[in-house]
């Protein structure tokens, strides 16, 4: 394959140093280039419209945007953008959020890089990548059971460590409202307490620490 039809391809993470991993990765190979690498969602949507790579390469974990809201903003301006996630979230929540805003393949840091390339071209192709260990998460999701906005704002205060008399405070909303969340995220998490509902939920990636 000639330079010029080589796989175009957008890094964004914010760490310099598994940028520089990448990049190494991507450009041993005679059909693929990277064409421009950012730290944030923030410096990725200026960038994908200078350059419009084939692929752009996301971690979710970013400062500031997420990488899911990046890629709905980038898809947003490009309808048929295509994404490889590659990230530290393992949780059936992430993958679930990452397909959903538009991402066609999901990776785990730590996989050999032939998966990440395999990927690539894949997804430049115009298939999907998800390999068994994701496939298998997203398929234990739970279905019709996802929390509300409120019940994810009274669960970051949980993991917070703040009482419902707290919570109540912050929401403002009175500590009964507050009782009456917890119950039905319990019950949605199928977790017997509220500790245990704070460990579900950060296994399977509902929110983060």
């Amino acid at each position: 394959m000639k330079q010029n039809e080589a796989i175009r391809v957008l890094i964004v993470d914010d760490h310099p140093i598994v940028r520089v991993g990448i990049h190494a990765i991507i450009s041993a190979r005679s059909d693929m280039t990277v064409v421009a690498q950012a730290g944030s969602g923030e410096e990725a949507i200026p960038l994908f419209r200078e350059h419009q790579p084939d692929v752009t390469l996301m971690d979710l974990r970013l400062p500031g945007m997420s990488g899911v809201d990046a890629i709905r903003s980038i898809r947003a301006i490009s309808p048929k953008a295509r994404f490889v996630v590659l990230t530290t979230y393992e949780g059936d929540e992430d993958i679930h959020q990452a397909l959903k805003s538009g991402a066609q393949g999901y990776l785990i840091k730590g996989m050999p890089h032939e998966d990440l390339i395999k990927a690539l071209r894949r997804v430049h192709a115009g298939e999907g990548f998800v390999p068994t260990p994701m496939a298998n998460a997203l398929a234990s999701r739970p279905v019709g059971a996802q929390l509300t906005p409120r019940e994810k704002e009274v669960l970051s205060l949980l993991i917070a460590g703040k009482s419902n008399k707290e919570i109540g405070v912050a929401l403002n909303v009175c500590e009964t409202t507050v009782k009456s969340h917890v119950s039905v995220m319990l019950m949605k998490l199928g977790a017997s307490d509220r500790t245990q509902a704070v460990v579900i939920a950060l296994q399977r990636g509902i929110l983060h620490l």
